[in-house]
């Protein structure tokens, strides 16, 4: 626990800024605990106006501003969540918000920060780049910093989380949080150990980013690589939040990207409810250790809701896959009139659909007479599959069938 931020603190930041944000809904998931042996309860924060929880902390940050402060304005680097929350309700309370972002960041990210009256500044190629300009333009042109998560003022706000969870669901007796730089935790656990000191807190990063177990279980652990969990990819973690989740955690776990993948696939399949990779990283832990949580009454987190829709749409299409829905088969056939269609009868036989065809004649170590055909198609369910493949090979057809990584 820290002086700087105590269960008082987080009331005070609820008092100070519930009349502005959402107070989303704590739901029990009848389907999700019936899959994990557990009983779930879903915070749904991807229903804030931008999408995320963030806006929590950066507005109880702003509130805390004197006059001179918002008269002179606030500044960030971020190319997230916490950009948009901070530009929104800074907009709203007349306060100027700049944004420093890295110059490769996706224009759909500045744009929804523009679009919430953010100014945006692109400096750099990397964050660290970005944050080493926002402090620079802070102390130039006397702005204020908006830390995203090692600031306890921010964390306050994001504890507010943990007062609403246990108010509309007192019996919960443990909550799962991702952890990125550490914020939501450091806020959410400290409300919660305050209020039920027997509570278990665990915390999950994503596997690429593991830079929280890392630091608190004293190792040296790569942090890097394209993780779908974007928002809490962070590669060192807070100081000020670091040293409040060591007081406070039980454990912190790692989830792979298949894992993640699934649990947004899972969210929209069931909840009917959109969640980006951070914010699916608690189910995604869940599902991955369901022995881990069994028979426990557990709170989840949607931190967030904001992902690309291209994306969303390749990860839906990826998780069919993984089930045996959707699969890409590789065939060896000769180049030769018939050879396509006789293939074409054994997947109207099995009654499975097909979805493209691919031909490769050119780049093959297969004589000149044979081609590699790829098909991509849709079945019921594995067994269907399986079924198909089955046949292919009774058929004297050598089939492969080309997989996703787990």
């Amino acid at each position: 626990m820290s002086d700087l931020l105590t269960l008082d603190h987080i009331r005070a930041a609820h008092d100070r800024i519930k009349d502005a944000i959402v107070a989303t809904p704590t739901l029990h998931s009848k389907t999700l605990s019936e899959l994990t042996g557990a009983e779930i309860y879903l915070k749904f924060e991807n229903l804030q106006f931008t999408a995320a929880y963030k806006e929590r902390g950066a507005l109880n940050a702003l509130l805390l501003l004197t006059e001179e402060q918002c008269a002179r304005g606030v500044i960030a680097a971020s190319a997230g969540n916490h950009a948009q929350g901070l530009s929104y309700h800074g907009t709203r309370l007349g306060v100027p918000v700049t944004i420093v972002m890295p110059v490769s960041t996706p224009t759909v990210k500045i744009m929804q920060t523009e679009s919430v009256g953010g100014k945006v500044v692109l400096f750099g190629e990397t964050f660290d780049d970005a944050y080493a300009h926002a402090r620079e333009l802070e102390a130039e042109q006397g702005l204020t910093f908006v830390h995203p998560f090692d600031d306890a003022n921010v964390a306050a706000g994001q504890g507010t989380v943990a007062l609403e969870m246990l108010e509309a669901q007192p019996d919960l007796d443990m909550l799962v949080i991702p952890i990125g730089g550490g914020g939501l935790l450091t806020g959410m656990g400290t409300a919660a150990r305050a209020l039920k000191p027997d509570i278990g807190l665990v915390g999950v990063e994503a596997e690429l980013y593991p830079s929280m177990y890392a630091k608190l279980n004293g190792k040296e652990m790569a942090c890097g690589g394209d993780t779908l969990a974007e928002g809490i990819a962070v590669k060192q973690p807070g100081e000020f939040t670091s040293a409040v989740i060591k007081g406070l955690v039980d454990e912190i776990l790692l989830v792979t990207e298949g894992q993640l993948e699934s649990a947004v696939s899972l969210l929209l399949q069931i909840e009917k409810t959109v969640v980006e990779g951070a914010g699916a990283a608690g189910l995604a832990a869940l599902l991955a250790l369901p022995d881990k949580f069994k028979g426990r009454k557990i709170g989840v987190v949607l931190c967030g809701g904001n992902i690309d829709t291209r994306l969303l749409a390749n990860v839906l299409l990826r998780d069919l896959a993984r089930s045996g829905r959707l699969a890409r088969l590789r065939l060896t056939l000769q180049d030769r009139p018939g050879a396509l269609f006789k293939v074409m009868r054994l997947f109207d036989q099995f009654n499975v659909n097909i979805i493209e065809i691919y031909h490769q004649r050119i780049f093959t170590t297969l004589p000149a007479k044979g081609l590699i055909t790829d098909i991509e198609c849709e079945a019921r369910d594995a067994a269907q599959l399986d079924s198909l493949i089955a046949g292919l090979d009774d058929a004297g057809y050598s089939v492969e069938r080309v997989e996703l990584n787990r």
